[in-house]
């Protein structure tokens, strides 16, 4: 994924397509699509029935014939034909048309640190089918880190920690580039799991799965650290008779089944700093990490991170949409390049970032 700015800059379009969310940046026009990556689709027709939100909403209460389908996991698209006709439902007419005007259109895209040639292909051929001659790939950390406004273009060390649906991505950057990283499977999805999981064993309770996100129903506010109320109460299905049924439940407890998951991502944080320079570690004392993605709002993460690891850690600015808003400020000329960029004579373009 070697693109120069140069080239992010001739781009129209850029596209984040995570797990939970779509985003869609036009250069111009700025943020036009911020919708829930979901679609709904008639299996006797094939028709599409509805994406975004409203796709989401009907999750678990649809008939046998309709099937909700989530076309991108972990960062990834996973169903490109059903990925392209969400983004073309998503985009509407009136923007498809001012798209296509452009008789060579390119487009940008973020895609998961290290990701496999395979997942590169598949974000390639969705931005294709909806017409774009060329799509640049750009590292999400890296746009991230752009979109919340931390100085990667500097000699001294960020540290970003994206919080996805699906995944944890952390990164050591400076001059531009990755330093170190690495990818946990753990992410906001892992920890509802994790909360539903521990109600049912314990309390023999089902979650309602859209009404509101598990975790926060559970913690009601009072966050991954050890304050405020020691129960609240939890509305619910019985698991064996099927009926309501309302159990208070002992937050501490919840807690725990909480921070399960998260050793995975406590340990990630640790080999990422195993393999930073140290003189790169001594900017961190000071500069700390700064949390992006969905999941950085989660209450009381970034206090239990902080506890940890001894660092100042800050969550962003709109973090959710950092890495769209990072693609775009690219698009729009906003980063300057760097003194020696080495990125800058990349025009010997991947064939996998090659549409034509």
């Amino acid at each position: 994924m070697t693109v120069s700015l140069d080239q992010l800059r001739r781009c129209h379009v850029a596209v984040d397509m995570g797990a939970a969310r779509t985003r869609v940046f036009v250069k111009g026009l700025g943020l036009v699509v911020d919708e829930p990556s979901v679609a709904a689709v008639n299996t006797r027709t094939g028709a599409l029935i509805a994406v975004g939100a409203l796709a989401e909403k009907m999750t678990g209460r649809t008939p046998h014939y309709i099937r909700v389908a989530r076309p991108v996991a972990g960062g990834t698209v996973v169903d490109i034909e059903m990925a392209q006709r969400m983004l073309r439902h998503l985009l509407g007419e009136k923007l498809r048309r001012q798209l296509r005007r452009r008789p060579r259109l390119r487009a940008a895209a973020s895609t998961p640190h290290d990701s496999d040639p395979l997942a590169q292909r598949a974000t390639v051929e969705t931005l294709v089918g909806l017409g774009a001659r060329r799509v640049e790939l750009v590292d999400t950390l890296i746009a991230a880190a752009v979109g919340c406004g931390l100085p990667v273009e500097q000699p001294t060390a960020t540290m970003i920690m994206m919080c996805g649906a699906a995944t944890t991505q952390v990164a050591v950057l400076s001059l531009g580039s990755i330093v170190t990283a690495t990818r946990i499977p753990i992410g906001g999805n892992a920890i509802d799991h994790a909360v539903i999981q521990h109600l049912r064993h314990q309390h023999e309770l089902m979650l309602p799965s859209q009404s509101v996100r598990p975790l926060q129903l559970a913690l009601s506010g009072n966050g991954l650290t050890p304050h405020g109320p020691a129960s609240t109460e939890i509305h619910g299905r019985d698991v064996a008779t099927g009926l309501a049924r309302s159990v208070t439940v002992d937050t501490a407890a919840v807690r725990d089944a909480i921070h399960t998951p998260l050793t995975s991502v406590l340990d990630g944080i640790g080999k990422v700093l195993r393999d930073c320079p140290p003189d790169l570690v001594a900017d961190l004392v000071d500069r700390g990490i700064v949390m992006v993605g969905g999941s950085a709002l989660l209450p009381g993460l970034d206090q239990m991170l902080r506890e940890a690891t001894g660092m100042p850690v800050n969550i962003a600015d709109r973090p959710d949409t950092c890495a769209v808003l990072g693609l775009g400020a690219m698009l729009d000329g906003q980063i300057r390049p760097l003194v020696f960029d080495p990125l800058a004579e990349a025009d010997t373009a991947d064939p996998l970032a090659d549409a034509e």
